[in-house]
């Protein structure tokens, strides 16, 4: 079976002018100008299953918006090749266009101005379905996501979580295959962020849609994806399960003493990091080499009443390789 998404080599460079200072350089620019190139994407390869939710991962400026705007068509690429449900996404063909949503958390499709409800029956319009048949998934879909008496609401009234609920409904309306979520809860409340993630679990395996997800809230990630792309300075570096990536790099384990009348004075940087301490509590990083001997050692030297073990949390994982690729980086840029 042939991959919803296919990228080959795709990348994106921008040229730039770089104008010198003052009037003489703004001549000199009229006759001989210089410019810079910028990848933005280099050379990202991948693909994705039908119905597979895959978490998009990067830093700022590390190229997935770019790479997410190839693939919808929004952006015309330097080089390489990318099919979507076997389209060229660039050549915006209607029946691709039908076939797929894309939705930036920070930009809105809905009209300031308007009740939400006018803002999706003008995308029916546009999509040109049938009003029964769009009215049942505005029902189903203002259920799932608990909004339909915010319908007849001015857009601007609307409070961010339930602005970006409606912006979910407006880009599932037509039913696409294909979806592209770039930070979908961002700047949300928890609760809002809870709701969102919960329907995109629930919605999008029962229909079998295709997502690539980015988000800067890890939490997005561990709940959704069980496989991750992470890319940086515009090329991927890796691609994988989520949990190949946290026990390979998960080289500490997060351990927790507490004694309720105060623990002894002891040399606890010999363990691991000292996170924090107080006269009842401590909480250590211990390296996982070393994890059973020393806690066997606190322990039995400590007469603990409390001993709690935890991961160290993924986004100090991923933080961690973002640190490490950017080092690599400038080594054999230096």
């Amino acid at each position: 079976m042939n991959p919803a998404i296919s990228v080959l080599n795709l990348t994106k460079v921008y040229r730039t002018y770089q104008k010198e200072p003052g009037f003489r350089g703004a001549l000199k620019g009229l006759l001989n100008r210089t410019y810079k190139e910028t990848a933005a994407a280099k050379d990202v390869t991948l693909s994705v299953a039908e119905g597979e939710l895959v978490g998009f991962l990067g830093p700022n400026g590390a190229g997935k918006t770019t790479v997410l705007k190839m693939l919808s068509g929004l952006l015309y690429p330097t080089r390489g090749e990318a099919r979507v449900l076997g389209h060229i996404p660039w050549q915006r063909e209607n029946e691709f266009k039908r076939k797929f949503a894309l939705v930036l958390g920070q930009k809105n499709q809905l009209w300031w101005d308007l009740p939400a409800a006018e803002s999706l029956e003008l995308n029916r319009v546009i999509y040109g379905l049938d009003p029964t048949s769009a009215q049942k998934t505005i029902d189903e879909l203002t259920e799932l996501l608990d909004v339909r008496d915010k319908l007849d609401v001015m857009v601007r009234e609307l409070s961010l979580g339930e602005r970006m609920k409606m912006e979910l409904i407006a880009a599932l309306l037509h039913r696409p295959k294909v979806l592209f979520l770039d930070e979908p809860t961002i700047g949300l409340d928890v609760v809002s962020q809870k709701k969102v993630r919960e329907f995109l679990r629930e919605y999008t395996a029962r229909n079998r849609i295709t997502t690539l997800l980015t988000s800067h809230y890890m939490q997005d990630i561990e709940e959704l994806c069980d496989r991750v792309i992470i890319i940086d300075h515009g090329q991927v570096f890796f691609d994988g399960a989520l949990q190949d990536i946290i026990d390979r790099l998960a080289t500490h384990k997060i351990v927790t003493l507490s004694r309720r009348k105060g623990l002894r004075e002891t040399d606890f940087a010999r363990y691991g990091e000292v996170l924090e301490k107080s006269s009842t509590e401590v909480k250590l990083k211990v390296p996982r080499d070393r994890f059973i001997a020393a806690s066997r050692d606190l322990i039995a030297s400590l007469e603990v009443d409390d001993f709690t073990v935890e991961d160290v949390p993924i986004e100090d994982i991923i933080r961690e390789v973002f640190l490490t690729r950017q080092t690599e980086v400038k080594s054999r840029t230096a």
